[in-house]
């Protein structure tokens, strides 16, 4: 079509998924998710012979310009896939991946593959007299060579983690791999719209993302260990102290698998260290990180009011008698910030992002005040604080632990070129502490910081760690900012 010669191409899609893992309902998804974007979509399927003796296939165009703003027009989208013209190749076991390698489906210039490593054994496999079995190996090289882009994970095994299906976690993969101009809350709309294992479809859908994000292999045999097994033989002694301390801190802020994502930083830190520097590396790592994945939200602060010894602690402040009534009343401001925070990362960023344009962020809070020491006040809260399941699916969490992993990033690119550079720079992580207002001028302070001295570092600039321990100095003795700033310009 003419009118299109010069206009964005379709972003092309091929999924190859076995019998009764769910391809249509992925593709279902991927569709429904388009058209909330607005943008023009064309699906199609090539049925393959039932279970491992066969494959179906399934193909997707996705046209990059809304509808909106096509004038009437429509773009001319394919039925079938051409081989070295796929932008997304999906594979749901490694096996299919080398079938869409070997068609010439997955090409270097242009394709991102997104394949589980795990095994379903074909009918030849199992039926040679000896062992039939194709080379694993050799299928994970040829995808390395064959294509631009590598998301190779035990898919199958993230799923049985979260109980849930292998399709959903493809899904958070595809979204993770930004290929597809759509907000995580389109692809959540189209799992919640289609009304399939809602909730277990939609932890799948997060862990996919959080794997394409963060990019660490879930399945680790050292993930398998408990925490405190791993920190016994993975840490030396000079850490392991701070990383006990730390995983028990994330147990009861969150649950194991938290805590075990935090054994997984720590471990990316201590590889990198010198053990001549007695790992002060790692340790501050692992103290500060601790301290930085419990951050203080809402759900927290709930959690914290309503605990049995809080009730207690407050009873001895006051002198109270054991026969003696308490009334406790707690002041709450909650505001756009402690709003959006709770949402769906798509969402919450559009409300926070909407309120700051309008100059609103400090200025929508609501005054409240709940007696917890009454059965609706306290179950206000009590039902506030069991939101810790829904933690992961935050625009808060998706915040934090973005900011995370680029600070975790930086600590580990610049050790090896200036060991008390990135030492300040672990420390710096100190800034951000507190709740409501101290935890946004800690974020704000810490952006500064990073911006102004780190980030050209990064890019091959001076590192100077006097400057940067002076500037983290100032911002936690002036609350003001102002000798933080003299110290970063200065």
């Amino acid at each position: 079509m003419t009118a299109f010669a010069n206009e964005p191409r379709p972003t092309t899609i091929l999924i190859g998924a076995l019998g009764g893992e769910g391809g249509g309902l992925l593709t279902n998804w991927l569709v429904a998710a388009a058209k909330a974007g607005d943008l023009p979509v064309q699906s199609t399927s090539i049925p393959g012979v039932a279970q491992r003796t066969g494959a179906t296939t399934y193909y997707l165009e996705v046209f990059p310009t809304p509808t909106a703003e096509l004038n009437g027009q429509s773009p001319v989208l394919s039925l079938y896939p051409g081989p070295g013209n796929m932008d997304i190749v999906v594979a749901s076991e490694l096996l299919e991946a080398g079938r869409a390698i070997e068609n010439g489906f997955v090409s270097p210039d242009r394709t991102t593959l997104i394949a589980s490593t795990h095994r379903i054994f074909a009918i030849a496999e199992k039926s040679a007299m000896g062992d039939g079995r194709h080379d694993s190996d050799t299928v994970l090289a040829a995808a390395r060579e064959m294509a631009q882009t590598t998301m190779l994970y035990d898919l199958a095994q993230a799923a049985e983690v979260e109980k849930t299906a292998l399709n959903a976690v493809l899904l958070g993969m595809i979204a993770g791999s930004g290929k597809l101009s759509l907000p995580d809350a389109a692809y959540e709309d189209a799992i919640t719209a289609q009304g399939v294992a809602v909730d277990a479809n939609l932890r799948g859908f997060q862990a996919g993302l959080t794997l394409a994000r963060v990019g660490a292999e879930p399945v680790d045999p050292d993930v398998r260990r408990p925490p405190e097994q791993r920190i016994e033989i993975d840490f030396p002694a000079a850490v392991a102290e701070y990383a006990a301390h730390g995983v028990a801190r994330l147990i009861e802020y969150q649950d194991l698998k938290y805590a075990r994502l935090y054994l997984d930083r720590v471990k990316r830190v201590l590889v990198i260290d010198e053990a001549g520097k007695d790992w002060r590396l790692t340790r501050e790592t692992a103290r500060y990180l601790a301290l930085w994945m419990s951050y203080e939200d809402v759900i927290r602060v709930a959690d914290l009011k309503t605990r049995a010894d809080r009730a207690q602690r407050v009873r001895a402040e006051v002198g109270a008698k054991p026969d003696e009534p308490v009334h406790v009343t707690e002041f709450l401001k909650p505001g756009v910030e402690e709003v959006a925070a709770l949402l769906p990362p798509g969402l919450g960023a559009a409300l926070s992002n909407w309120a700051a344009r309008r100059g609103l962020t400090h200025k929508l809070h609501v005054a409240r005040r709940v007696r917890t020491d009454t059965i609706i006040g306290f179950l206000q809260l009590w039902l506030l604080a069991k939101l810790r399941i829904w933690r992961r699916r935050t625009y808060r969490f998706a915040q934090e632990h973005t900011l995370m992993e680029r600070w975790l990033d930086a600590v580990i690119s610049l050790a090896p070129k200036d060991y008390a550079f990135a030492f300040e720079l672990v420390e710096c992580a100190n800034l951000l502490k507190g709740y409501g207002e101290t935890s946004a001028r800690g974020h704000g302070n810490f952006s500064s910081v990073f911006e102004t001295l780190v980030a050209p570092a990064l890019a091959g600039g001076e590192m100077d760690a006097g400057r940067l321990k002076a500037a983290r100095e100032a911002a936690l003795t002036d609350p003001e900012g102002q000798a933080l700033g003299q110290a970063l310009t200065g």
